[in-house]
């Protein structure tokens, strides 16, 4: 069992092909969520030629892409915000957001896009949601005219990064979106029905999450840290104004060895350059020009640095990371790898243009290719991800169904998980706008059993179905007694 624990996910997903004994280990492993190995983060991304529910994943540790079938929506329809903690954010084509785990295709949809305060549905005559009406406001006030919109236009124009962090104190997982007007951002917790607007700060450019705090940093360098799990949500500011003009894109990394780090990435110029592969005008990176400074918060200033050491960097359209290369040897030190995101990402993909990506040397100052050829050309924003495989505790995903009028109401079911502690879930459903919830819990073998109701239910107002993630090990259905719950 160590020896398949210390194992990158290909080798381990190889190794449990061997026998049954060690596809055993190997599930077990997995469901304990006890891999010890760090994962190096794999790129990936979508490509026209290889069909609309494939995604291409190219290890950095093995130099090969795995081709990875993914649920349903079709991946190359959605919009990818985001990357972090092994869960891929997306929004689909009703600009609905999911996040999913490409190892093992589990897939949560968030908090509906119509809960978020500058989002308002509307509807048609048939009582079907046709369009969204998208306030352009800030806590400030209005900037712009408001914008009707289409399901599949609005992601375009209101999602701008989402982040996936996993809150250690309450055992549950929050989501981060960075949206418009002018990069507000909102969060919700997997629990929540809807999303929570943090005002009034503006120009959020990336988040990082530590101890319980998120972290935020605008375009002009300001740090401000957020305790989400208090009463009143306010903002303490780690950092003023470090800068007078937003021309670069700003980063916020944790390092290993405790320090807080901006990275300062310049925007594309325009040039005469063309594409070599498409033959298009292209934009002229400026990525070699990327600046690293440690946040000095007793001093209140930025120092900079110009060498990782024995360190690597991940910036882009993912949570922004810093790795050793003790514990990822086949990771490059001293480079810095990025993906592009610029703000209007899908227009330049639309058009061809050719995306900034590649892996930076803070030596020498040159930039290398991560996949050749370029098959991503037109994704509309490759990733990098560090994958996850197992659950962090023995946990279940779980849908309650509630009965009204002696009947299920499919519109009116309410699906959603958060944990107590390892091995618990309480599971969630809305009936007569009330909640109504099961404890839920697994045994060490995973068998799975009802231990207290938070509410006592009639055996036809409940159904639950669950299973812990990524398995289907059997369940022990004479304990269920009066609510029945089966393996997905």
């Amino acid at each position: 069992m160590d020896i398949i624990a210390m194992l990158e996910i290909p080798d381990a997903l190889r190794a449990a092909s061997v026998c049954s004994s060690w596809r055993s280990v190997h599930i077990k492993l997995h469901n304990l969520g006890k891999y010890k190995r760090p994962q190096t983060p794999c790129f990936l991304y979508t490509s026209q030629s290889i069909g609309e529910n494939i995604a291409c994943l190219y290890s950095l540790a093995e130099k090969r892409t795995y081709k990875l079938t993914l649920p349903e929506p079709p991946i190359s329809r959605r919009y990818l915000l985001g990357s972090s903690d092994g869960w891929l954010v997306t929004a689909d084509e009703r600009s609905e957001m999911h996040i999913l785990n490409t190892i093992t295709g589990e897939q949560i949809a968030l908090p509906s896009v119509i809960t978020i305060n500058q989002v308002t549905p509307i509807f048609n005559r048939k009582g079907e949601l046709c369009k969204y009406r998208y306030s352009r406001h800030t806590a400030e006030g209005v900037t712009e005219s408001p914008m009707t919109l289409p399901l599949d236009k609005l992601r375009y124009f209101f999602h701008c990064k989402a982040f996936v962090f996993y809150d250690k104190f309450v055992r549950s997982y929050i989501v981060v979106l960075i949206h418009d007007p002018h990069k507000q951002i909102s969060f919700a917790r997997l629990e929540h029905d809807k999303w929570t607007w943090l005002p009034p700060h503006l120009g959020i450019h990336d988040c990082a999450y530590k101890d319980g705090l998120l972290y935020a940093v605008t375009s002009f360098g300001e740090i401000f840290s957020f305790d989400l799990d208090a009463t009143v949500i306010t903002a303490k500011v780690i950092m003023g104004r470090t800068k007078e003009y937003a021309c670069e894109r700003i980063y916020i990394v944790h390092a290993p060895c405790g320090d807080l780090l901006q990275v300062w990435k310049p925007q594309e110029g325009n040039g005469n350059w063309v594409d070599e592969i498409t033959g298009f005008p292209a934009l002229v990176s400026n990525t070699q020009n990327t600046r690293i400074f440690r946040v000095d918060t007793v001093a209140k200033k930025l120092v900079q640095i110009f060498s990782l050491d024995d360190h690597v960097l991940f910036i882009g359209n993912n949570q922004s990371s810093c790795l050793g290369v003790c514990e990822y040897p086949q990771l490059k030190a001293n480079h810095v790898y990025f993906t592009d995101d610029f703000e209007c990402l899908s227009s330049k993909s639309m058009w061809g243009l050719r995306l900034d990506i590649g892996v930076l040397n803070l030596e020498d100052k040159s930039i290398d290719e991560i996949v050749a050829p370029r098959l991503f050309l037109k994704c509309r924003a490759p990733v990098f991800l560090e994958e996850f495989l197992g659950a962090r505790w023995p946990v279940f995903r779980a849908a309650l169904a509630m009965e009204a009028s002696g009947r299920v109401d499919g519109n009116g079911r309410t699906p959603l998980f958060f944990t107590f502690s390892p091995g618990m879930v309480v599971v969630y459903g809305r009936k007569r706008g009330r909640k109504h919830g099961v404890v839920l819990v697994a045994d060490e073998d995973y068998h799975a059993f009802v231990q207290q109701p938070v509410q006592q239910f009639r055996r036809r107002d409940a159904v639950s179905t669950g299973n812990h993630i990524g398995g289907n090990r059997a369940v022990r259905r004479k304990s269920l007694r009066r609510h029945h719950l089966r393996g997905l």
